[in-house]
Formats: structure tokens, C-alpha cells, sequence
């Protein structure tokens, strides 16, 4: 007897004949997340670009430059601090700058001498100015005397400081072994200082805001170089990490004293009469008068106010 075979089975089933309900639900909703998500990092980029992202948008008024002076009110009278504080806002007021005049004790700098609370002082001005690109350190004891010279036009442009500096100089004169470098473009300085026949002379420099500003001061400032008792304090803590530090000495430019430190006194030994006031010059410091019992600071600045007032018509 014989019984039919089975019929075979195909390798190739026929197509069904309409899609799964759940695949396709579960497509669309992968679609769904997928535009979400693209939706969510537009979003994201756009506010990280609008608040967050990019360069910082410089408030309009924003000052150019900070004049910084420090106030050892301790040690000076109001009458004193008054002419200081209207000769710093009269030239700030020509060419749309601002002024910042701190208390030496705003800072606290343990049993240093009162001059280290410079360099707290400079960080503060940065932060209350946070998009001024430029801070100039100005001494309590020196006039602006030539108020009509722009800083832009006098110094900060980079082809007008790149013709002021001074190249392959020995830092700390006469025969320091490490000098200022020879190739340095203007558009890269950080730091405008000068120096006298002894060295450095940081009563009157510019600094340019930026992480290197930070990273300068907080290195000037350093607990270990405020214990070493420096002679001159600041001063030589400065001359020594400009000479031991090329990130720091790559940022900076000399000029000549004349340029914005010119001296109202003639001291031979900082460079006598060469490095003295002269009719023109924009600044005059009284160098050393503070450290000087047999001279007065005060009695010095007026011979130069009643100048600069006269001058002024005042």
C-alpha cells in the first residue's frame, strides 16, 4: 500500500502580507527620540555660545586702561592722598580711562613690608575691572605731568612699543649675565616695566590682563620670596624671578625710565641727571622718598603739583 509523501517545504516562505504593528510603532518611536535628540544639542549649542561659549562680550565704556594707585593711609595725610587722587582722575578723565585707588590695608601681607601689598593690589584692580585689558601701577609718590600723551599712542600700540624697547639688555645693570630677549614682537608683551643704573624700577609699569598676568603676580607674590627679607623687599623678588624665569622674562619689555618713570631728584647711583624729569616727560616718581628720613614726600610732590596745576591753568 502506498501513501502519499508529505509535500516539501520551501527554503523561500512567501512575504506576509502586511508589517508587524510592533516594529513599525517601535520605528517611529526611535525617529521621535532621534529628532530630540538633534533638537536638544542645537539647543545646547546655541545657549553655550550665547552665555557660556566664545569670547567674553566687553561691556560698552569699558576703560582701556586702570590707573592703580596704592594709598599707604597710615603713613600720608588726606590732603596728600586728595592731590594724588585728583591728578590720576583729571588724566583719566581726558582719554576715558579709569581709576582705582586702594588702602595698603585692605591686604593682609603678615610682618612684609607694607610696599608687598602692591601686588594684592594689582590683582584686585583685575578683578574689579574684569574686561580691562590693561592696569598701569602708578606709585603714590609720582605725577602724571604731561596729561595730554594718549598710553595707546605713548606706549601700548605694538609698533610704538616695539620701537621704545630695549633689546639684548642686561636685566639687573651693569653686568647682569641674563638680558632681554632680542625678537620679541610688541603684540606679545605682557609686562611694561623700566630700570635705573641699580635695576628694575617697578614704581610705574603696565600690566595686560590674562592667565600670564595671574601666574606673574601670584609668582611675585610668593610666601617663600616675602621670608627672604630682600633689601628692597618687592624689588629684588622681582629682579629675581625675571632673571631665573623665562616664562616671565619672554613677556617682558624695557623702556627707557624716561618713557613713564622719569625721577624728580638726582641720584647718581640710579643714573643721575640722564634719568631726571625733563619738561614733556609724562611721568615724574620721587623715587625713594619714603625710605629717605631726611626727605619728605609730600614736600617734594608739591614743588610738581603747583607745576602740573599751572600748567593746567589752575
Amino acid at each position: 500500500m502506498h501513501f502519499a509523501l508529505p509535500p516539501r517545504k520551501t527554503s523561500n516562505p512567501p512575504p506576509y502580507a502586511r508589517t508587524s504593528r510592533t516594529s513599525s510603532l517601535r520605528r517611529r518611536q526611535l525617529q521621535f527620540g532621534a529628532i530630540i535628540g538633534c533638537a536638544l544639542l542645537v539647543l545646547i549649542f546655541l545657549i553655550s555660545h550665547l552665555f557660556g561659549g566664545g569670547a567674553a562680550r566687553v561691556p560698552s565704556g569699558t576703560p582701556e586702561v586702570v590707573i592703580m594707585t596704592l594709598m599707604d593711609e597710615e603713613n600720608m595725610t588726606k590732603e596728600y592722598i586728595n592731590k594724588i587722587k585728583e591728578n590720576r582722575k583729571d588724566y583719566a578723565a581726558r582719554h576715558g580711562y579709569a581709576t582705582f585707588f586702594p588702602s595698603v590695608s585692605d591686604y593682609s601681607i603678615g610682618s612684609s613690608p607694607r610696599s608687598w601689598a602692591l601686588l594684592p593690589a594689582v590683582r584686585h584692580a583685575l578683578t574689579d575691572h574684569p574686561h580691562t585689558p590693561f592696569i598701569f601701577a602708578l606709585s603714590a609718590h609720582a605725577l602724571i605731568m604731561n596729561p595730554s600723551l594718549n598710553l595707546q599712542a605713548h606706549l601700548l600700540s605694538p609698533k610704538k612699543l616695539e620701537s621704545l624697547m630695549l633689546r639684548d639688555k642686561p636685566v639687573v645693570p651693569p653686568d647682569s649675565v641674563i638680558k632681554t630677549f632680542s625678537h620679541l614682537h610688541g603684540d606679545r608683551i605682557d609686562l611694561i616695566l623700566t630700570q635705573d643704573a641699580e635695576g628694575l624700577s617697578q614704581g610705574s609699569f603696565i600690566i595686560r590682563r590674562g592667565d600670564w598676568a595671574e601666574f606673574f603676580l601670584d609668582t611675585w607674590f610668593d610666601p617663600l620670596y616675602r621670608s627672604y627679607n630682600f633689601q628692597k623687599a618687592e624689588g629684588h623678588a622681582l629682579e629675581h624671578i625675571v632673571q631665573w624665569h623665562p616664562t616671565i622674562l619672554t613677556k617682558l619689555a624695557l623702556v627707557p625710565l624716561r618713557v613713564m618713570n622719569s625721577y624728580g631728584v638726582e641720584i647718581t647711583s640710579r643714573g643721575g641727571k640722564e634719568v631726571m624729569y625733563k619738561d614733556g616727560d609724562f611721568v615724574v616718581r620721587l623715587v625713594g622718598c619714603e625710605a629717605d628720613p631726611n626727605r619728605s614726600c609730600e614736600k617734594e610732590f608739591d614743588v610738581f603739583y603747583n607745576q602740573w596745576k599751572q600748567a593746567l591753568g589752575k
